[in-house]
């Protein structure tokens, strides 16, 4: 029964998360996804950038989040054995950190607005043991809000936008429909131009939309925007 029990814990999946300080050469992130897979451990997210200041400037800095059954030891041991490899630590998963993200996009004052009633819903949330954190970013100008909300697909745990503003349209909406094709549900406030007719939920008041979109991602909220989909408050 106790060697079940054991079997049974290793089949167990875990997340991990590392950082890896290593020489900045060709081949290292090579060297180091062989170990990776090597041990089982699938990688989920993946960050590398160039280390600018302290003892490590100019090193290469790989940040990665694995899920592995068995633990993550064997893992960094084989990764100390890269020649290249300097330093190995692990550390909390974003997701538990920081948790899921709002995103706020849009004209400064309404972005502001949004972004108080977000702040205020997740510290409800938070406060009781939930992640749930509020990303913004006050842009003007067709293309760089249609650059901006196209991003949002790619960042990681994304889970729902929100667009701040009084007038969004062309290119714009189609950079919402590439969100919400990529499983994001997407809040706008009410404004002209063709944006609120491509989004799940239009809303009059900003600081409501950040509400609204803070409760659909809390898992202890009973607010589902998919419940809503397509009407106007």
């Amino acid at each position: 029964m106790e060697e079940s029990e054991h079997l049974q814990s290793l089949d167990i999946v875990e997340l991990h998360a590392l950082s890896i300080i290593a020489d900045n050469q060709p081949g290292v992130l090579r060297d180091i996804a062989a170990v990776m897979a090597g041990n089982a451990a699938n990688v989920l997210t993946v960050q590398q950038s160039i280390m600018a200041s302290g003892s490590d400037a100019g090193k290469a800095l790989f940040y990665f989040e694995v899920e592995c059954t068995g633990g993550i030891a064997d893992a960094i041991s084989g990764l100390l054995t890269i020649p290249t490899v300097r330093h190995v630590s692990t550390h909390d998963t974003f997701s538990r950190i920081f948790g899921s993200r709002v995103i706020i996009i849009g004209g400064g004052a309404q972005v502001a607005q949004v972004a108080l009633g977000a702040v205020n819903e997740a510290d409800r949330h938070n406060i009781r043991g939930e992640r749930i954190s509020v990303d913004t970013i006050p842009l003007v100008g067709e293309k760089d809000l249609a650059e901006a909300v196209d991003a949002v697909a790619r960042l990681p745990r994304a889970s729902i936008l929100v667009l701040a503003g009084s007038l969004m349209g062309g290119t714009i909406s189609e950079a919402v429909d590439k969100v919400r094709a990529a499983g994001i549900p997407v809040i706008a406030l009410k404004m002209a131009g063709s944006v609120p007719n491509h989004a799940d939920l239009v809303v009059t008041d900003p600081i409501q939309a950040g509400v609204f979109a803070v409760m659909h991602v809390s898992k202890r909220a009973v607010f589902d925007i998919y419940r809503v989909c397509g009407r106007e408050f």
